[in-house]
């Protein structure tokens, strides 16, 4: 954390930017009190960027709208029911709530929506300590109930009431105290840790859409290794992502093996590492945090001990692909992520044969074919892949991956291979074919691609002749 100085410098200068300005001065104006809260105070403090502009006041959501309609470039009322009210200022998005004081069944997650009148009220209904923070304005006074800042220069995560009410009001939370150890480098106090383990199977009643968005945030985190392994160490794993504490297989002592549940997590920091040097200004990518954590899910199911004190997993590829699909599928996550992380667990050992023989050029386009838009983080996924101790080891497969990258770099140069096609297309086979819409045209293109793959572009003449010879024997 800053200095107490450059903190109070840092939260002083949020206070008077224009948009943090402008309402600060129509809620007082109006008669009623705001205060930035949460996320923007607390990075704020932190010297980290502040990106979201949350508030709370105790105006009600009518009230809100009435103030900020003047102001707003558009506005919306999507959150009404519960009390927030969204809108565009000045370019910024930001978000005002009414206090809040609800209360939970404790059985759905839903709660009766009842509107605070305290400031100190809405914060120590807040998840933790760090975020129960607000910023009155225009006074730009500190309002810290729960002595947050005090944890924040500890960076510990603690809540604000007793963990098992914070946590029983919103199992969710459960998964916010990991991602915020891997957003923030935190670390969560005994009691909550505590909590976490006895109430894991709290976290079934919350919807799979909730669990997806948070994991998502915790995977596209600074360092996702610490929040993954409280989930697993405290058993919320079990209950929202089983196949990674599966990946912690039994190693007896005649046969060995890499302990695949820490060779994973290996995996993921790895990944990370290619992903920040070859796009260090990108968003982080899901996609491929995804399919580091979970290639290798289905070695468990093929685990097999053999003579002499080997172990093998064959076809964990394959298996793990559609674990993968399945527990995305259960997750909610969107097809495209799903059928990305699939395709890239599928093929995440193709390249291991290349270093037992060099490739054809017919294997090259293959292996480009076969991984289409997902060849980039192919490269990224499987130079991860490797964490061996053993640095010859490590450099010939290095090596490896250099030269199969120069060589798919040189036939793309050459073969505009990222748009590998047939040489002739679907109505040139039918006229040469005498063929109408059908199987058997598919059946021509399939061949007309292999050849392709094979040998490369023949030109619409020798492909003509060789289909026309191909048909002819058929």
């Amino acid at each position: 954390m800053q200095s107490v100085a450059e903190s109070l410098e840092r939260l002083g200068a949020l206070a008077t930017t224009p948009t943090v300005a402008r309402l600060a001065a129509a809620f007082a104006d109006a008669g009623y009190q705001l205060a930035l809260v949460g996320g923007p105070v607390r990075d704020a403090l932190l010297g980290r960027p502040v990106n979201d502009l949350d508030f709370t006041t105790d105006a009600r959501p009518d009230d809100i709208l009435r103030i900020i309609a003047p102001l707003a470039d558009t506005h919306w009322d999507i959150g009404r029911e519960f009390g927030t009210i969204g809108a565009r200022i000045a370019g910024e998005t930001v978000e005002i709530t009414t206090y809040r004081a609800d209360s939970y069944d404790g059985e759905t997650r839903k709660p009766d929506v009842v509107f605070g009148d305290t400031l100190e009220g809405d914060l120590v209904r807040r998840d933790f300590t760090v975020n129960a923070l607000a910023l009155r304005v225009p006074e730009t006074v500190l309002v810290d109930p729960a002595s947050g800042v005090d944890d924040l220069i500890s960076g510990t995560l603690r809540t604000p009431s007793t963990p098992a009410i914070s946590f029983g009001d919103d199992p969710l939370r459960m998964l916010r105290a990991a991602r915020f150890t891997s957003q923030l480098g935190f670390t969560v106090d005994d009691e909550t840790r505590e909590a976490l383990e006895q109430l894991a199977d709290r976290i079934e009643i919350v919807s799979a859409e909730r669990i997806r968005d948070e994991l998502s945030k915790l995977l596209s985190s600074a360092a996702p290794r610490r929040g993954i392994e409280l989930l697993v160490e405290t058993g919320l794993a079990d209950q929202v992502l089983p196949e990674i504490p599966a990946l912690r297989l039994e190693i007896d002592e005649h046969h060995h093996h890499k302990d695949v549940y820490q060779h994973s997590l290996t995996v993921l920091d790895q990944a990370i590492g290619y992903e920040r040097e070859r796009h260090p200004d990108a968003a982080p990518d899901l996609v491929l945090r995804l399919a580091a954590l979970l290639h290798d899910i289905g070695k468990p199911a093929t685990r097999r001990l053999e003579p002499g004190g080997a172990v093998s997993f064959y076809h964990h590829d394959i298996v793990g692909a559609k674990l993968a699909r399945k527990r995305l599928r259960a997750l909610r996550f969107d097809n495209d992520t799903t059928d990305a992380v699939d395709r890239l667990i599928e093929l995440h050992l193709r390249f291991f044969g290349y270093t037992d023989g060099a490739w054809t050029d017919s294997a090259v386009r293959r292996y480009v074919r076969d991984a289409g838009e997902q060849l980039e983080r192919l490269h990224m996924l499987t130079r991860a892949d490797v964490t061996t101790r053993n640095r010859r080891k490590a450099d010939r497969l290095a090596f490896a991956y250099d030269d199969l990258e120069e060589r798919i770099r040189h036939l793309q140069e050459k073969e505009e291979l990222d748009a590998v096609r047939p040489d002739l297309d679907g109505e040139q086979v039918m006229q040469l074919l005498g063929l109408k819409p059908g199987r058997e045209v598919g059946e021509a293109l399939r061949f007309l691609l292999e050849l392709r793959l094979d040998e490369g572009p023949l030109g619409a003449e020798e492909a003509a002749r060789r289909l026309t010879a191909w048909w002819s024997a058929r």
